[in-house]
């Protein structure tokens, strides 16, 4: 299969892991910001093909992680509602909140409904006049097109019983307020190639220059990021901090303009709490004034809802880098996949769920090679 087969091409692998050993003279820590990327690590082992004076931190590359506990909680209000039918990408549906998941909502006679589109939910809201359709718009850059078309369209259609409860995220503001926290490691990104599909790679620019890091987009296959940490260290080694494109199969320099500009008609740039984080300012989408009328948060009476974060959950520190999953004295013990404390567990593309699935993996092939 082209583009799939070839980029997972293990003498290729191996062969960038000898150009990486043999450029790497320094200690350089990288992070990755992209939860796929994170997988693709920990399940092609290239966290164990690299040289050990390369550390690779795992960020704030999920979006179902870093929504936070409230706005889970606002959700599975509204989706108790019996007017309501309530959909969501399957990987919320067992995201905890304080009390209750959306999964637990369903399990008590809820409404709730995993789609695979927004645009599912519109069609939804169409056949079922008489109820309130409301979609979890949860995602980073590459989800907001497919969200803003579905209000779009929406608001074209005359279409009220449709709304949207919306967590978007945005990557680099994200990243400033790593590399701005004097607990910072990071040295170096792998920049989240579906992101910049739809964005572009300027919005990268500024930020290697104030903070003089190395940018390298990157795709998701094992050759994609092996690529990307040769290219991050090779900057590192010698003295630059530029902003370049390993995946330039897919990512163009100014990405995808009709995508950006429905983005922009429909959403406005504004503050975002993120889990285990706080608030980043300018890091998040919320509805424009002529489509406020389909923001889900205040069409429900669900502003009250105020919530803590539990303090067992280390997520924070996870998304921040300066903590491994296994470091975390819940990790494996009292959170699992099967009862998780937070979402990086549960969600497909959260860092404690690729560690356990795995990092766990690798302990037990090891017990039973040499046990």
């Amino acid at each position: 299969m082209k583009y799939l087969d070839e980029y997972r091409d293990a003498a290729g692998v191996h062969v960038l892991a000898r150009e990486i050993k043999k450029a790497a003279h320094g200690n350089w820590a990288l992070m990755e910001i992209c939860g796929g990327q994170t997988h693709s690590i920990m399940k092609f082992g290239i966290d164990e093909l690299i040289p050990q004076n390369i550390t690779l931190l795992h960020g704030p590359g999920c979006p179902v992680c870093v929504t936070p506990v409230e706005l889970i909680d606002k959700a599975v209000a509204i989706a108790a509602m019996p007017q309501v039918i309530f959909c969501s990408f399957g990987d919320m549906l067992r995201v905890p909140g304080t009390q209750n998941d959306l999964l637990s909502v369903k399990a008590q006679g809820g409404d709730v409904r995993m789609v695979y589109s927004p645009l599912d939910a519109l069609k939804l809201a169409d056949a079922n006049p008489t109820k309130e359709v409301v979609f979890f718009a949860v995602g980073f850059e590459t989800t907001a097109p497919a969200n803003a078309m579905a209000v779009f369209q929406a608001k074209e259609r005359g279409i009220k019983n449709f709304s949207i409860l919306v967590s978007h995220v945005l990557v680099p503001p994200a990243m400033e307020a790593i590399l701005s926290s004097p607990r910072n490691k990071v040295q170096a990104f792998l920049a989240a190639g579906h992101v910049c599909t739809v964005m572009g790679v300027e919005e990268y620019k500024s930020i290697a220059q104030k903070y003089k890091v190395p940018i390298v987009v990157t795709g998701f296959e094992p050759i994609d990021i092996m690529q990307g940490i040769l290219m991050c260290v090779t900057q590192l080694e010698e003295g630059r901090a530029e902003v370049e494109n390993q995946y330039a199969r897919s990512v163009r320099e100014k990405g995808n303009l009709p995508a950006q500009n429905l983005v922009s008609q429909v959403f406005t740039i504004v503050p975002r709490a993120w889990r285990g984080i706080g608030e980043i300012p300018q890091s998040g989408l919320g509805l424009r004034l002529p489509y406020a009328a389909f923001d889900a948060g205040k069409k429900f009476p669900v502003s009250q809802i105020k919530s803590q974060e539990s303090p067992e959950c280390m997520a924070g520190l996870v998304l921040r880098g300066e903590m491994k999953p296994f470091d975390c004295p819940a990790f494996g013990k009292r959170c699992t996949p099967d009862r998780p404390l937070g979402a990086p567990m549960v969600s497909t593309e959260g860092a404690c769920a690729a560690y356990y699935r795995y990092w766990k993996r690798k302990e037990v092939d090891e017990v039973e090679t040499h046990g």
